[in-house]
């Protein structure tokens, strides 16, 4: 497991949690945030030890957004944050692009299935990861 500033750790642990917002936005519902932000968690409790100490750390609340300004800033502050991880550790960076894939997949699961919405989220979030 590679070093990461605070900062660095901070540009990851925000990006991923907005990606699952982003998912999770993406079926309305009060409660449905709840079973949506639950399976977001066992997700990332799941995941390898150094990715779960690379999302340790500060509390960061996820900033749900519209599609538009998914594009404009969660996208690339995903691409930024793995491309970081990415020039410290290649084996890192593929385990979290694998976490993130398998929880925003979670979330959308997690209540009454996959809408339609629901799966373009997901969509946009694995391309990001690529």
């Amino acid at each position: 497991m590679a070093e990461y500033t605070e900062q660095e750790q901070e540009q990851v642990r925000r990006a991923v949690l907005n990606a699952l917002a982003y998912v999770s936005k993406a079926d309305p519902g009060f409660f449905a945030a709840f079973s949506e932000s639950a399976a977001g968690a066992r997700a990332l409790a799941a995941a390898p030890e150094g990715v779960r100490s690379l999302l340790t750390g500060g509390f960061i609340l996820p900033e749900a957004q519209s599609p538009e300004e998914f594009d404009a800033s969660v996208v690339p502050d995903l691409q930024a944050a793995l491309a970081a991880v990415e020039a410290k550790d290649p084996a890192d960076a593929q385990a979290l692009k694998d976490v993130i894939g398998t929880a925003v997949q979670q979330v959308a699961e997690a209540s009454k299935g996959v809408s339609p919405e629901e799966q373009q989220a997901v969509e946009k979030v694995r391309a990001a990861l690529v």
